[in-house]
């Protein structure tokens, strides 16, 4: 029986949001890609990206969510019934089905390593990089932990919207922001620290590249979790009085934010410690934990800081399983538990050939990448980026203009300008800086 389920309040809309967008992509992806992309160039690059296509592509998936109310498939066969745009939705639901696979493969990492913060396995003298190493190849526990980490997602997004996702998120993301600024402020103060602030934050343009301008095009995407329709999920459950562009606006600041703060907690430590900035993935695992040991009861802290990360991954990981679950309920509730506990189920053994990319599974390649690198390409740098295409020129472009502007600032208060200048940056640059980085990953410029 279809029931029509909501936010509690605006803050835990906006919460949520900002916790499917900050998740591993500001706190784990973003300083190992800006870290081996060239520092300041990959993070202004970013930041333009965010602000000039990310945030109007994510403007226009809150728009179609809230306007429909339905979940990402049925949201274009209400409003283009009878065409083939419900493909958009499918699309972003099986990217969400598939990235859930191998970002719960990292998810199981974090978890990994709070339980080696407990039982003292990050301590003073210990070689990071070889644990990490460890932790990565061993088959039984990546999967262990994966497993793991999947239960909890399921757990919650069981329970629903107000009642699990809601409030999950109430809680935990203010207090991640507090430790983050603290850790900051640590990290800054180590000696040699200028030099990583400096390598975030002073531009060396040699690395302005064709390639560069990719991986931060698809960072943006990846960052505020669009281009797989999460977003348009998260706003059918909107009220029509909610601001959407105050919404996206605070949702995006905050992502930027967290990002900064995870560069300015990790490039300081790493060249205050000697590490190289382009170590790639495993630098969160490497580097956080020496930069820990240098603090007064940093054992502890790290452990209370990698819980905050296993709930920042896990709230991304929230969005990415209501999206699919939606889509397969279509507002019927009553379905919500058994088929969150199949898809989640069906989710973790997809992702068994990622979780043992990196140990047993580790020669075995598809295009030149291991399953993890081939799903990330998939998903990142060709799904996100075409979706999000798809996404901007239906709403600019194939929706009535004023029918747009009436509904997308319906309960809002910014000046109608601003909004007519979403909708043209919607319909011209956007689509445009889309396609131009998209032909450049299948090499056609």
């Amino acid at each position: 029986m279809a029931t029509q389920v909501s936010w509690s309040s605006k803050i835990g809309f906006i919460l949520a949001a900002a916790g499917s967008a900050i998740g591993l992509g500001a706190i784990w992806k973003f300083p190992y890609t800006a870290g081996t992309n060239g520092g300041a160039v990959f993070f202004l690059l970013f930041l333009v990206f965010t602000v000039l296509v990310a945030l109007p592509v994510q403007l226009a998936e809150f728009y179609i969510g809230r306007t429909s109310g339905k979940n990402a498939v049925d949201a274009f066969k209400t409003l283009a019934p009878g065409t083939a745009w419900p493909w958009i939705g499918r699309m972003g639901v099986a990217a969400c089905f598939v990235l859930l696979s191998f970002y719960s493969v990292v998810g199981g990492w974090v978890l990994n390593y709070v339980v080696h913060a407990l039982t003292g396995e990050i301590r003073a003298g210990a070689d990071f990089e070889a644990l990490f190493g460890a932790t990565i190849a061993n088959p039984w526990s990546v999967l262990l932990y994966q497993g793991v980490f999947m239960l909890m997602t399921v757990w919650v997004v069981k329970g629903g919207i107000s009642d699990g996702i809601e409030k999950a998120n109430r809680y935990m993301m203010p207090a991640l922001f507090v430790l983050f600024v603290v850790l900051a402020v640590r990290s800054l103060t180590l000696p040699g620290a200028m030099e990583g602030v400096s390598f975030l934050l002073k531009p060396d343009w040699t690395h302005v590249t064709p390639n560069t301008m990719l991986t931060a095009l698809g960072q943006a995407f990846f960052a505020l979790s669009i281009g797989v329709s999460t977003m348009i999920t998260y706003a059918s459950y909107l009220s029509k009085k909610e601001d959407l562009f105050r919404s996206g606006n605070s949702i995006m600041w905050m992502n930027l934010l967290v990002s900064l703060l995870a560069g300015l907690v990790i490039f300081p430590a790493v060249f205050a410690f000697g590490f190289e900035p382009s170590q790639g993935p495993g630098l969160i695992f490497i580097v956080l934990p020496a930069v820990f040991m240098k603090i007064p009861f940093g054992e502890v802290l790290f452990a209370v800081f990698m819980l905050l990360v296993a709930f920042a991954t896990l709230t991304s990981a929230f969005s990415m399983l209501e999206t699919v679950i939606a889509a397969a309920i279509r507002q019927d509730e009553s379905k919500r538990k058994s088929r969150t506990w199949v898809i989640g189920s069906a989710i973790f053994l997809v992702g068994i050939p990622s979780a043992l990319s990196f140990g047993v599974l580790a020669e075995w390649k598809v295009f030149g990448k291991t399953v993890f690198d081939l799903w990330d390409y998939i998903i990142t740098a060709l799904i996100m980026p075409v979706s999000s295409f798809f996404v901007a020129v239906f709403v600019a472009w194939l929706r009535d203009r004023q029918s747009v502007l009436a509904d997308a600032g319906e309960g809002s208060t910014v000046p109608k300008t601003l909004i007519l200048l979403w909708l043209n940056t919607l319909r011209y640059l956007a689509p445009v800086a889309i396609l131009l980085v998209f032909a450049h990953t299948l090499g056609w410029v």
